[in-house]
């Protein structure tokens, strides 16, 4: 057999081999992609808020005990992105600001964290903006200076919109705060009826469509509709489902099909540990809540993941308020 005839050969011989393998689905990816949980493990961390950053393919997460932002790859590692004991105590809410390169950050203290200053608990609410890729400081702005009242305050949620401008929840006062891109802050509504319990949490999750701020309040599980060019038309949102589902509503999170996602945890009470569904047809005039249970002891929030996945955080901050902190956190996919 010559030499052509030999080559002629092989290559039929590798097509027919090729032709008889086993085909890969078109759209597989590789399982750490979109991994079903995520256990991970740093020194007493317990987030409370979580974000998903496409650009660098991690979670990053706040830190109630450290004061920290801290980057979570989808196999688990953890390393810190921020760390400005300057100014930050417990860091709760974050928020991805991409077109910026930026996370923004609720700062306060509810009295768990290393940084805890005597006396001081209960008296910060701030936002600070981070440089995505560094870390580095780009601003902070002292919200509770802003509203200017000398009462309690804490920073908890905030969302973010086109433009840059972040609209920040506070627990323990009945104010939503406007923050300009680069950090000047004012009051967009002061309001009785937002008011929290005495000792306890009242705004909490909050997110933006459109022209429209949806807000969660923790203790009663009300939901409201704040028109950000019409503040004075602050009105709650009825809401039909299984009565009492909203009672103790943390995180919120507006997926794109335009639902609106929360989770509802017995942190500060008796409430039920469950997953909500909130829909709208009227643009949050009215709504309606699905109720899905949840077996885990303290989740707080909801964020995008990879490939338009959904995750829960879970950072044990029931073991950190109990005050026996553990150094495991999860995040898993619904």
């Amino acid at each position: 057999m010559n030499q052509r005839a030999r080559s002629a050969l092989l290559i039929t011989a590798l097509a027919t081999a090729i032709a008889a393998a086993p085909a890969l689905p078109a759209a597989a990816a590789p399982a750490h992609h979109r991994p079903a949980a995520i256990t991970a493990s740093a020194d007493t961390l317990h987030p409370e808020g979580a974000t998903w950053d496409a650009r660098h393919g991690r979670f990053l997460v706040g830190s109630l005990r450290h004061g920290t932002v801290s980057a979570v790859r989808p196999d688990g590692t953890v390393t810190t992105l921020v760390d400005d004991p300057a100014v930050l105590v417990s860091t709760i809410g974050i928020h991805v600001d991409a077109a910026r390169n930026r996370v923004l950050v609720a700062n306060g203290d509810p009295g768990v964290s290393l940084r805890t200053a005597p006396g001081g608990s209960g008296r910060i609410a701030g936002i600070g903006a981070y440089d995505l890729t560094t870390g580095r400081r780009l601003f902070y702005t002292d919200l509770a200076a802003t509203a200017g009242d000398g009462g309690p305050h804490l920073a908890n949620d905030l969302a973010v919109g086109p433009d840059g401008t972040a609209y920040v929840t506070d627990s323990f006062a009945p104010v939503v705060y406007r923050v300009t891109p680069d950090g000047t802050a004012g009051l967009l509504v002061r309001d009785s009826r937002l008011a929290a319990p005495q000792g306890g949490f009242g705004l909490n999750g909050i997110v933006r469509q459109g022209s429209t701020l949806v807000i969660g309040k923790y203790d009663d599980g009300t939901l409201w509709r704040l028109p950000i060019d019409r503040p004075q038309q602050l009105a709650r949102i009825p809401v039909t489902g299984p009565a009492g589902s909203l009672t103790g509503l943390d995180g919120l999170l507006l997926r794109p099909d335009g639902t609106l996602h929360g989770i509802t945890n017995h942190l500060g009470g008796s409430a039920a540990t469950t997953r909500v569904e909130l829909r709208s047809t009227d643009g949050w005039r009215t709504a309606r809540a699905t109720v899905h249970p949840l077996a885990d002891p303290a989740p707080t929030v909801l964020t995008p993941g990879p490939a338009g996945s959904t995750y829960v955080l879970d950072g044990r901050i029931d073991l950190l308020f109990a005050g026996t902190p553990v150094d495991t956190f999860t995040l898993y996919r619904i």
